[in-house]
Parts: structure tokens; C-alpha cells; sequence
């Protein structure tokens, strides 16, 4: 099994994430593009001592971008929804 550092990236705070945290116990990540949600429903379970119920999955494209004369593209990246079970939570991310 690959290392849960190595598939969780970071952890995404935008206003829709806090609110799905706050709603229905659901946790926003940047994971590594090879993962699957089995792998990262372990990573999850494993880095955070908690139980998972759900992981949903969505590969986000890359934007074009524009500096001066030089064009070019961000990188595609994937994001997990990961659905806690009830009276689950992540302690690390309470106090934000």
C-alpha cells in the first residue's frame, strides 16, 4: 500500500467545502491522480484515525494561461469528497 502522505496532497478549504463540512460531515482533498477510492478511502482512514462512508471522486482540468506573449496550461489535478460516517470528525481541521 502506498504511503497516505504520498496520496493525500492537501486539503482544501474553499467556502463549498466548509460548507459540505459543516452539512453532512464531508471532507475536500487534493489527492495524487493515480488514486483510486479504495486507496484513498485507507489513506483517509489511516492518517486520521477515523471512519469513512463515502469518497467521491472528480478529475479537475487544467486552465489556460497567459503571461505576456507565453502561453500555456495548468496542470490537471484530481479532488476527493470523503464522506465521514456520523459523529466522525477530523480534529486537525475544527478550529479553522
Amino acid at each position: 500500500m502506498k504511503d497516505p502522505r504520498s496520496i493525500l496532497q492537501l486539503h482544501l478549504m474553499t467556502e463549498k467545502s466548509l460548507t459540505l463540512k459543516e452539512t453532512v460531515n464531508a471532507y475536500v482533498f487534493r489527492v495524487d491522480r493515480k488514486a483510486n477510492k479504495t486507496e484513498i478511502k485507507r489513506a483517509v482512514e489511516m492518517a486520521f484515525d477515523v471512519k469513512v462512508e463515502s469518497v467521491r471522486t472528480m478529475v479537475v482540468p487544467g486552465k489556460p494561461k497567459r503571461l505576456g506573449i507565453y502561453s500555456g496550461r495548468t496542470g490537471a489535478w484530481k479532488k476527493a469528497v470523503v464522506k465521514l460516517k456520523s459523529g466522525e470528525k477530523i480534529s486537525d481541521f475544527e478550529n479553522v
